[in-house]
């Protein structure tokens, strides 16, 4: 069975890498491994899980240089679209907010090792469910 390294990183610098196998998502596997995500449909119909890909195996860090340290712009090399698969579509989600990076943890599958951003500055970034 593959898996790949997931490593979570929240915006108070800590940072947690877990191992996720083919067959399951990315909140899963936090769970599994004492990661505590927020959630809430498990379906990609509600933005609580929301997370953004901050590179993918081989990449070099994103830049962090923004004013304040508080934003963390996506690495333009970082194909959102082809890091990871859905187990079905990410309704919450818009094409230009999948482009930029940001991912459905409770559905998502990673096709390799990444960093991804969580946090409540994540979700914020996006905005309500467009459902709500």
């Amino acid at each position: 069975m593959t898996s790949h390294d997931v490593t979570l990183e929240w915006t108070d610098g800590s940072t947690q890498t877990i191992a996720v196998d083919e067959n399951e998502s990315i909140l899963d596997a936090a769970q599994r491994a004492g990661a505590r995500l927020p959630y809430d449909c498990r379906k990609g119909t509600c933005i609580t899980c929301v997370g953004r890909l901050l590179a993918l195996e081989g990449e070099e860090a994103a830049d962090e240089s923004a004013e304040g340290g508080t934003e963390r712009p996506p690495d333009a090399d970082a194909d959102a679209a082809d890091a990871f698969t859905y187990r079905r579509a990410p309704a919450a989600l818009t094409d230009q907010e999948q482009a930029d990076g940001y991912v459905l943890l409770c559905i998502a599958h990673p096709q390799s090792d990444c960093r991804i951003e969580v946090g409540p500055r994540v979700r914020a970034e996006v905005g309500d469910s467009p459902w709500a």
